[in-house]
């Protein structure tokens, strides 16, 4: 055991955890077996009441699932069936779960864009300049908490169309992260790298690109992570707002037709690909970091 990595026994804890959920989510879904009422108004009363099926007998023996959340073995089929044909396209209402995903991949990417070629530009101005700093910060840390929630009212009223909607609350939500981070990373560059830059005499847009970007970009590329699973977060709730496509939508269309192992599935599918998006963000992360 003492021989065992660190990380080997984190992956291992990680597998127990996981067994011992699926353990207990099989004990709490497993059926149970009684015997209907003898009693011929019990009994009646039983099957009025959805407690036994129509047409049991007196006495019979009745199995019945202990829980109204699925099973193991139904939540498998239904996850098997989304996976088995993910892209099928039957209509508004019937589109599979790799349709949906990409909407919602679609708006996310496009919101976060928006923002990106915003946000960077304008907190590196907001970084070199202390005035700017000291008269914007203000009205960031205002506009930083508001929920999505309450964007989309506003969006929909002044844009008028759904898509257009999601598209700039995922912007909106997404901004500043990357606006504040990208103004810290850049405040925060060494003097030292800046006055080479005045030695060598660069002009702004190379002391830009050659200094100053390069060293704030490990703080830079931690605001674009940060913002794209906020973005990821925010499109869940835009979706179930304003209907449609997307996966949001899907959530709450399958919460409509009480289908409880769509949901579930679904919302593991959310945490699967935000889980995704964060590693590929981890990833440009280490490739921008260095040692001083």
């Amino acid at each position: 055991m003492k021989n065992i990595s660190t990380k080997t026994k984190g992956y291992l804890l990680s597998l127990l955890i996981l067994l011992s959920t699926l353990g207990i989510w099989h004990m709490a879904t497993l059926p149970i077996q009684f015997h209907a009422p003898t009693d011929p108004v019990k009994l009646e009363y039983s099957v009025l009441m959805g407690d036994i099926p129509e047409g049991t007998e007196a006495g019979a023996v009745v199995t019945k699932q202990k829980s109204e959340f699925p099973s193991l073995a139904d939540f498998a089929k239904t996850a098997w069936g989304h996976i088995s044909d993910p892209f099928y396209d039957r209509g508004l209402n019937d589109k599979g779960i790799g349709v949906q995903i990409g909407y919602s991949m679609g708006r996310v990417l496009l919101g976060f864009f928006l923002a990106m070629i915003i946000a960077i530009p304008l907190g590196y101005v907001i970084g070199i300049s202390p005035v700017l700093n000291c008269a914007l910060m203000p009205f960031i840390q205002l506009l930083k908490p508001i929920s999505p929630l309450a964007w989309m009212p506003i969006a929909l009223y002044t844009i008028k169309d759904s898509d257009a909607s999601s598209i700039f609350v995922i912007f909106i939500c997404s901004i500043w992260p990357m606006l504040t981070n990208t103004a810290f990373g850049v405040a925060n560059v060494r003097r030292e790298w800046r006055n080479v830059a005045r030695t060598l005499e660069l002009s702004a847009m190379q002391t830009a690109t050659k200094i100053v970007i390069p060293a704030a970009a490990p703080t830079i590329v931690t605001g674009m992570r940060i913002s794209m699973g906020i973005a990821w977060l925010v499109i869940v709730a835009a979706e179930m707002l304003v209907g449609g496509t997307g996966i949001g939508y899907f959530v709450w269309n399958q919460w409509n037709n009480l289908s409880i192992a769509n949901v579930i599935f679904a919302v593991l599918l959310i945490g699967v690909v935000g889980m995704i998006l964060d590693s590929l963000f981890g990833l440009l992360q280490k490739k921008v970091s260095y040692v001083e």
